[in-house]
């Protein structure tokens, strides 16, 4: 159990950077290309983004305390808020964006709080 768990933390570590480039490139393009997802509003993409980040961050570093990936990813999220105030980026801030995401964080960190639960059982056993 224990080389599984250490593997997938492996995995999620590697895919969290190139899933939070992807994120911050595309909140700072002045005019971002159109998704399938578009009709489901902007918010949606805010909170898939942050849910898959906290999700690969909690499984990447998992020793990693909880409240310091909500506040951390948390920051993330007000900082492209800030950086979207740029007149030079024609991209409109959003309060009610940053707090999707942090809704998004808390509600990822459920599933990730459980696995690291069940994976610390898994050890002691």
């Amino acid at each position: 159990m224990k080389r599984w768990t250490e593997t997938i933390s492996r995995y999620a570590r590697a895919a969290f950077w190139p899933v939070l480039v992807f994120a911050l490139v595309m909140a700072v393009l002045p005019k971002p290309p159109e998704l399938p997802t578009d009709s489901l509003g902007d918010k949606f993409h805010h909170m898939m983004a942050f849910f898959t980040l906290t999700v690969l961050a909690g499984g990447g570093w998992p020793r990693f305390p909880v409240v310091r990936l909500l506040f951390g990813l948390s920051l993330v999220g007000a900082g492209i808020e800030a950086v979207q105030m740029i007149p030079a980026l024609h991209r409109t801030a959003d309060w009610r964006d940053w707090l999707a995401d942090s809704v998004a964080i808390l509600a990822a960190l459920v599933p990730v709080s459980i696995l690291r639960h069940l994976n610390t059982r898994a050890r002691s056993a």
